[in-house]
């Protein structure tokens, strides 16, 4: 049959990104307490097309990421790359996976148990050397410094999320960068609380007030340390229970520079 992609473009126009986009696709993730987690992924995934080509082959995303049917892992990745930059004769790879990650949490008083659910990432591009990011997002309670100097009684607070992004040399656990989150902010959540907890949990956080500049540096000399990571983004957004808009603040940092 006629490969119509194959023809020949005289529009003489290269395409920086090509490929699919909303791939639905079970991966496998390393657990620190249970050695795997299974979760589902919402996958992207592109190469550059030269000028005189008029399109790309879909179907070969597919049959890429179906070659690694129950054992597509963040660390398969860099082979998942390179099969799309040979076989779409490509200079440049893409991929991007968007998935929830679960962690079971101990109530800090009743010690009940419950799931939470965080949001994460990893990123891959191949472009001569291979360029890979992992990501988790991570929700927290700020309580504002300015609110508790100034009020007589309590002070405001909301629900914030914390966004990390690292660049490594060697394995960073998911679950620690959900650790140094929680602790620069001023309480973790919880799924399930009960009255004590809350009590536990509200009282925290009114002693530990933290503004976004404050939670994002707090992340930022935390990474500082680790000799693992090169390069780091963290982002901290507290959507403000007394204000019609957000706080944000971010730090992006690359070691060697």
């Amino acid at each position: 049959m006629q490969d119509i992609q194959n023809q020949f473009d005289s529009r003489n126009i290269p395409i920086d990104q090509v490929g699919v986009k909303d791939l639905t696709y079970p991966i496998v993730l390393l657990d620190r307490e249970n050695e795997v987690q299974q979760t589902v992924a919402r996958i992207n995934m592109y190469v550059d097309l030269p000028h005189d080509f008029r399109g790309t082959h879909m179907s070969r995303f597919v049959e890429i990421l179906n070659e690694h049917h129950q054992r597509l892992k963040i660390d398969t990745i860099e082979e998942v790359l390179r099969k799309m930059k040979s076989r779409l004769k490509a200079e440049k790879a893409h991929i991007e996976m968007f998935f929830p990650y679960f962690l079971e949490k101990k109530a800090p008083v009743s010690r009940a148990r419950s799931m939470t659910k965080y949001e994460c990432s990893f990123t891959g591009e191949l472009d001569g050397d291979v360029d890979l990011v992992l990501g988790v997002k991570v929700p927290v309670t700020t309580l504002c410094p300015c609110s508790k100097e100034i009020a007589e009684e309590g002070a405001h607070n909301q629900r914030s999320i914390i966004s990390i992004q690292v660049r490594y040399s060697e394995l960073v656990w998911i679950e620690e960068l959900i650790e140094i989150a929680e602790k620069s902010a001023s309480s973790p959540v919880y799924s399930l609380l009960k009255r004590e907890d809350e009590k536990y949990v509200t009282e925290k956080a009114y002693k530990n007030p933290k503004f976004v500049e404050d939670v994002v540096r707090n992340l930022a000399l935390e990474l500082d340390t680790d000799q693992r990571i090169f390069w780091y983004k963290v982002e901290s957004e507290n959507f403000e229970s007394i204000h019609n808009h957000s706080a944000y603040a971010r730090i992006e940092k690359h070691k060697d520079k």
